[in-house]
């Protein structure tokens, strides 16, 4: 099947309502909620642990700047990162018009629509907020899935878009690499800044060693809490899109297609975002549950398959 071919099927179509996505977005958005509160409070420990009461304003004020920053460019840089190429309307007529019929339906401004010139499938979204969204979809991601599978996977993107994931990933993302920083800071600096909060406070070679112990734990801490919120979201998502394009189904199947093709072909141009994308486009490699950006694809088509609806075979 090639992409420049497809035509787009307005017709409408039904489906019984879904089943316990609300209760799935409730219990992702506490577990989100918990997990950002333990990177933060590692960052403000750590900045204590560095310099007393001055090192936790600093670590708060260098939080913020970096957040805004990263925030403020995200898309930008993840789009320059894999070469993404924006799509004109006369090019794939037929693609425009499903992300704008669902990006309606979500009640929010259409994204900008952007191609990655891979043969690997699997798409993204990224974007400060709505007014400033972008969804990137490979070429792979076109040729093998159907027109029911592909409004599957834009609904879950533009589930990303709707819940603000961008700007909770950021979050995490930048929290888990100001606690990475300040690791290598200790590596260069610690023995002397220990030492003397140590003579400052009145602490002994005890206080030392545990704060020795914190700040080399930390990073490792800090990676798990920020691949934690980030299957969360993927979950949210799930829900969301789920919603948004009326056959859970279609979306798991999506799904399986996608984690057979990163099987074949891995993509890692830029290992660093590999979280942004529908599926780990890592996951040829073996990776540990505790270390992965996705949570396994057979537990997310399980919870699809239980949101009930009709699945739809077919336009």
């Amino acid at each position: 099947m090639s992409y420049y071919s497809n035509t787009y099927d307005t017709s409408p179509r039904g489906g019984t309502p879904l089943r316990g996505s609300g209760w799935h977005r409730v219990g992702n958005a506490l577990r989100t909620t918990v997990l950002l509160a333990g990177l933060t409070a590692l960052v403000l420990l750590i900045g204590q642990k560095l310099g007393g009461a001055r090192g936790l304003a600093f670590a708060g004020f260098f939080v913020v700047v970096m957040n805004f920053a990263s925030y403020w460019f995200s898309d930008k840089i993840a789009l320059a990162m894999h070469g993404a190429q924006p799509v004109p309307r006369h090019q794939l007529p037929w693609l425009h018009d499903m992300l704008a019929r669902l990006s309606a339906r979500a009640g929010m401004p259409t994204p900008r629509l952007y191609l990655l010139p891979t043969a690997t499938p699997n798409a993204f979204a990224t974007g400060r907020n709505p007014q400033h969204a972008a969804v990137a979809v490979t070429a792979g991601l076109l040729e093998i899935l159907d027109r029911r599978e592909l409004e599957g996977v834009l609904a879950h993107e533009l589930a990303h878009v709707r819940n603000r994931d961008t700007l909770i990933g950021t979050v995490a993302a930048t929290l888990a690499g100001v606690i990475s920083y300040a690791a290598q800071m200790l590596f260069w600096f610690g023995g002397s800044m220990l030492s003397r909060g140590d003579d400052e406070e009145g602490g002994g070679l005890g206080d030392a060693f545990s704060s020795l112990g914190l700040l080399l734990v930390a990073p490792i801490a800090a990676t798990l809490l920020q691949l934690a919120v980030s299957r969360s979201r993927e979950y949210g998502a799930d829900a969301t899109g789920a919603e948004l394009c009326g056959d859970p189904h279609a979306l798991a199947d999506a799904l399986l297609k996608l984690e057979r093709g990163a099987q074949l072909m891995p993509y890692d141009r830029a290992p660093a975002t590999s979280h942004l994308f529908i599926v780990n486009p890592l996951s040829g490699r073996a990776v540990m549950a505790l270390f992965s950006t996705h949570p396994p694809i057979p537990e997310r088509v399980r919870r699809l398959r239980g949101m009930g609806g009709s699945p739809q075979r077919g336009w």
